[in-house]
């Protein structure tokens, strides 16, 4: 009851618009609508081009943005000349309701004024500081890690850079290792897939590079995540290996980082069987690792593919 009037804005190709047409016509929307569809150019030139990010073009001449206007500006849709000429036609239906008594007068939000003199500021980082001659990471001369002559790898900027800290040597091998296995996960999977969605709409590679980093979550690289939090969970509570399997039975949720659809115990993943041995040779200790594989080794009584 609130919305006193509609604004539609449609595109080139596809025919939703013609449903909202529709509508007006058989008077289920009864409320005004200001439209207009985007793509108008498309005319211009001499032919087919994709439009919007998901390469909206028009396969029929109603599908034009051009039809489109015409077709919404015959059913009583207030359609301006050109989208230049949009904010003027919303003040003018608002006006027009607001002179009917449609509408009332809107309350402008109270701004909050900008001081004219601000206090200066000092930002701190406690991860990087370029306050001195040379900047640093975490405490350390830049030049100490980043030059090919200090010895120190990526490894060893990400344990300054993320952790604060000076990682010895076979924690920051590790490190490397990792990354040296997970780099290539498929061409496939959904973050592989949005960020070729999004360079296909001609977007930049920063722009198809952070698509395709934003759709990791629970459905897409979430199992490291899930995996870390439940073997931690039943570390921290002291749970023997089948007290867990009865625990995550009990939650509905299926053993994040165990399964996998073609590797099995007589096939077995050889890049977690290379971490897993990397990590015995070079680690103080492996509590957790040897948690897993107990967990490892009760799953896969049941199923040969209910692997690590």
């Amino acid at each position: 009851p609130d919305v006193k009037y509609m604004i539609l804005l449609g595109e080139v190709g596809g025919t939703e618009e013609y449903k909202v047409i529709e509508a007006v016509k058989d008077g289920r929307i009864k409320k005004p609508i200001i439209a207009w569809c985007i793509g108008t150019i498309a005319k211009h030139f001499s032919s087919g081009v994709q439009f919007g990010h998901a390469g909206a073009s028009a396969n029929a001449d109603a599908e034009t943005a051009a039809a489109k206007n015409k077709a919404m500006a015959e059913a009583g849709i207030y359609v301006p000349e050109s989208f230049n000429d949009l904010p003027a036609t919303i003040a003018e239906v608002y006006n027009d309701l607001k002179s009917k008594g449609i509408i009332g007068e809107i309350e402008e939000p109270e701004l909050r004024i900008v001081p004219k003199v601000r206090r200066p500021k000092q930002f701190i980082c406690t991860i990087s500081d370029d306050r001195g001659e040379e900047a640093t990471y975490a405490g350390f001369p830049i030049s100490s890690v980043a030059t090919p002559d200090t010895g120190k790898g990526i490894g060893d900027v990400i344990s300054l850079l993320w952790f604060k800290k000076q990682y010895p040597k076979w924690a920051t091998e590790f490190i490397e290792t990792v990354i040296k296995t997970v780099a290539d996960h498929g061409p496939a999977v959904s973050g592989a897939h949005n960020a070729k969605v999004t360079a296909r709409a001609g977007k930049s590679v920063v722009e198809a590079l952070v698509t395709g980093l934003l759709t990791i979550g629970p459905r897409f690289g979430g199992a490291i995540d899930g995996a870390a939090k439940y073997f931690k969970y039943a570390d921290d509570n002291d749970l023997t290996p089948a007290e867990f399997l009865n625990y995550m039975k009990g939650e509905g949720v299926p053993i994040p980082g165990i399964g996998h659809r073609i590797k099995s115990l007589k096939n077995p993943d050889l890049r977690v069987t290379g971490l897993m041995n990397f990590a015995a040779e070079n680690f103080p200790a492996t509590p957790l690792l040897d948690y897993a594989r107990t967990v490892e080794a009760l799953t896969t009584s049941k199923k040969e593919n209910l692997i690590l």
